[in-house]
């Protein structure tokens, strides 16, 4: 039987770095959501969907395949056969991704994928709804946050080490911009399960937190006799 952990957070708070350190620490398999919907958005921008005709991106919605794969220890997503891991990184992917994600249809059948990815393996995943829709039943839920001054400075951080040169009270109005449309989309709205455990990363390291979640994980699995 499978163990599933489900984290769930509004826009950089760091699900993605946790979920990698967790699953790498439990030997389970990271599930990057994000990648998923991203494919996603460059499988509608390549066909030149219109991202505002919601009758077109549904109906272009069964030409699509997805998948993952484990490569070298690294995620590596697959669109129709074709390995797309660097292209789905690209700003126009994002955006193609974050307008077309409000779609009922295309997070169904996101869903549902990831839903058949973790019945058979013990998975880490992060994303806005995984325990509230996607695993509302896994074992362990985190939501994962922290201030909206924090996550700016992070990212503000971040594009430094880039080169860029980022105005932080921009970037704290694009962050509180993003969770607002997060919290009160219509589709799978971003929003703490009742039974998830809030882990608040404004004060801790990278390292405190993943450590935080997975011994929090571990003792969950001695609870179930799992894995």
């Amino acid at each position: 039987m499978s163990f599933q952990i489900a984290i769930d957070g509004p826009a950089g708070a760091g699900k993605s770095t946790i979920a990698r350190r967790v699953s790498e620490a439990l030997g389970f398999i990271y599930v990057d959501t994000g990648a998923m919907y991203r494919a996603m958005g460059l499988y509608f921008l390549d066909l030149g969907i219109d991202t505002e005709d919601e009758n077109a991106v549904n109906a272009s919605l069964p030409g699509a395949r997805l998948s993952l794969q484990i490569i070298e220890g690294s995620q590596h997503v697959f669109l129709n056969g074709k390995d797309v891991t660097g292209r789905i990184r690209s700003e126009e992917a994002g955006m193609m991704a974050s307008k077309t994600s409000r779609y009922a249809a295309n997070r169904e059948k996101m869903v549902a994928m990831q839903q058949e990815i973790a019945r058979s393996q013990n998975v880490v995943m992060d994303g806005r709804d995984i325990g509230t829709v996607v695993l509302p039943d896994a074992p362990l839920k985190i939501y994962l946050t922290a201030s909206v001054q924090v996550r700016a400075l992070r990212r503000y951080r971040e594009l430094l080490q880039k080169g860029q040169t980022p105005v932080l009270e921009e970037i704290e109005k694009d962050i509180a911009a993003r969770d607002d449309q997060d919290m009160h989309r219509k589709n799978s709205p971003l929003r703490k399960a009742e039974d998830a455990v809030l882990v608040d990363s404004s004060d801790m390291t990278i390292e405190e937190v993943a450590d935080t979640i997975t011994d929090l994980a571990r003792a969950r699995i001695a609870e179930k006799g799992s894995c």
